[in-house]
């Protein structure tokens, strides 16, 4: 904890308009809170004036949560004097102000996929991998080396051995050359190969990358784990730069993302939940590495996901010895709907192409996975927060293939829940204390309104008119104690600029085009009967 003792930090804390919702001990009341330059401290002077307040008012509550901040003030102040200092020259006591590796943190990612040079460097045996081969050069007719070991991503003096083998036993025959050296043999099936390589298509069609051991993938989520992300409130104001937001649910979502465990996001829809969870990975850092495919006993799991799995933000600067069969992402962010169910939370497997496909928790090992609009899926919530428990509380899950057999694999990410009901509507108390980190996400004040107003109009490149905005606030709001959302000047500027076109004049914030814009946008507030009736019984 950190102590002002001045007299001007007092001032200032008294001159500031507004501050965020943990500077008071209960909504608006018993300010002794402020932050200067990310960094939170407690304002001696307003400490004793909220204690004289609320023994005055004889507000337990308050005096409890002040008297605590008095006894530590008092005991570092003890431990100043007895060390000889003078209190009076003194404007600070307690922690330090942090450095600024400590307010910005760097993540360094350790973990790099080294090449393998031998058959056994890969974990993978000889049997599998001479079958791959086979599989590879079905589906490509012909091939040279060099382009079989660039298809299997591996050496070609490991895949030389192969190639070796399978002319020995006369399954593959030169057919051609194109250009120097015995990496451009060009290969064909034999009779007798084209037999083994549709046994070995039997057992699967995977025909990419050779797959990474389910080990060696362990390993490196534990080597890459969010549980090495450090946030703190100066970082975390730079991922969300651009974004206006309260600074209260920053101090929640921070300490969470910490955790690198469960959050739940509720409150009213349009206020920013989704848009809060893609900015979190932000704040984690590093990139990380993933193979495309994992090889289980027998089992070939596909991991990469061109859809969820992104390219990194920065260049690679060197990617001497780094192993192909892996790929380089950014942190990913797995995010699902209403439309998710518990089969998808499985491995799925593909009859046909007898190809496992991973689960979203899997993919979306070392980043996130955002359940949006939790509750609404096409399952009953009980069962949905049941299938959690183990991961929740484990952090690993399991996962059952076709043929009965069972594995472990690891949790290691911060799963988020994203909601418009109520926590006490979604699960019991032993479900819902797993999710560590439960926080609302409440409405913008009046003041942060009329921000995004300006930030949306410099986006959508209208000029901004404050008379505008003072129109909007006074004709569809106020009347009917309408309340503020976050998505709101965005669509109805959105709105504003179909019209526009519509009408070929130059969009503005007229009282003509707001007012076409609002009443095509909020529905009316009288209730009308059409005739037809909503099921809500399936």
């Amino acid at each position: 904890m950190r102590y002002l003792l001045d007299q001007k930090s007092y001032e200032d804390m008294l001159a500031r308009s507004s501050h965020p919702r943990d500077c008071y001990i209960r909504n608006q009341e018993y300010g002794h809170h402020i932050y200067i330059d990310g960094v939170k401290y407690t304002v001696a002077r307003a400490v004793y004036a909220c204690m004289k307040e609320a023994q005055a008012k004889e507000d337990i509550d308050a005096l409890l949560h002040l008297q605590m901040h008095v006894q530590d003030l008092e005991q570092l102040i003890n431990e100043a004097r007895n060390q000889g200092t003078n209190i009076g020259n003194l404007k600070t006591l307690g922690d330090p102000p942090p450095t600024d590796e400590e307010a910005r943190p760097h993540l360094s990612n350790s973990f790099f996929p080294q090449e393998p040079s031998t058959i056994e460097e890969t974990g993978l045996n000889r049997t599998f991998l001479t079958e791959h081969f086979l599989r590879i050069l079905y589906n490509r007719g012909r091939a040279t080396g060099r382009e079989m070991a660039d298809a299997m991503t591996l050496f070609y003096s490991i895949v030389e051995q192969i190639i070796t083998d399978l002319r020995n036993i006369e399954q593959i025959d030169i057919i051609g050359q194109r250009g120097f050296g015995d990496v451009n043999y060009e290969y064909v099936l034999t009779p007798r190969g084209m037999e083994a390589a549709v046994a070995a298509l039997g057992k699967t069609q995977y025909a990419g990358p050779a797959p990474v051991t389910i080990q060696k993938w362990i390993d490196s989520v534990k080597a890459q784990t969010v549980k090495n992300v450090k946030v703190t409130r100066r970082n975390i104001r730079e991922a969300f730069d651009g974004l206006v937001i309260d600074e209260s649910i920053l101090n929640m979502v921070g300490p969470a993302v910490n955790s690198g465990s469960s959050v739940m996001l509720f409150g009213y829809p349009g206020n920013g939940k989704t848009t809060i969870a893609e900015r979190i990975t932000h704040l984690m850092g590093d990139d990380v590495f993933i193979p495309y495919t994992v090889y289980a006993d027998g089992a070939v799991i596909k991991l990469y996901d061109a859809i969820v799995h992104e390219p990194p933000r920065k260049p690679m600067t060197d990617e001497a010895g780094f192993d192909k069969r892996w790929i380089r992402i950014s942190r990913p962010v797995v995010v699902v709907g209403g439309e998710l169910t518990l089969e998808q939370l499985n491995l799925i497997y593909n009859e046909t192409s007898k190809i496992y496909e991973a689960p979203f928790q899997m993919k979306a090992n070392c980043g996130i996975f955002l359940i949006d609009d939790f509750g609404r899926q096409q399952v009953r919530v009980f069962d949905l927060l049941n299938r959690w428990i183990v991961p929740l509380e484990k952090r690993y899950d399991y996962l059952n293939t076709v043929t009965g057999q069972k594995m472990q694999i690891p949790f290691d990410q911060l799963i988020m829940f994203s909601t418009n009901l109520d926590p006490k509507d979604l699960g019991d108390d032993a479900l819902l204390r797993r999710i560590k980190f439960k926080f609302e996400i409440i409405d913008p004040t009046e003041d942060q309104y009329r921000e995004i107003w300006k930030i949306m109009c410099k986006v959508r490149k209208i000029s901004y008119d404050e008379r505008g905005v003072d129109y909007l606030i006074n004709k569809w709001y106020r009347p009917d104690d309408r309340p503020f959302r976050m998505c709101q000047p965005r669509d109805i500027i959105d709105q504003m600029l179909s019209i526009a076109k519509y009408n070929m004049e130059t969009p503005a914030l007229s009282a003509d085009l707001l007012d076409a814009a609002c009443l095509t946008y909020f529905p009316s507030k009288e209730k009308k009967n059409f005739g037809a009736k909503v099921r809500l019984d399936l």
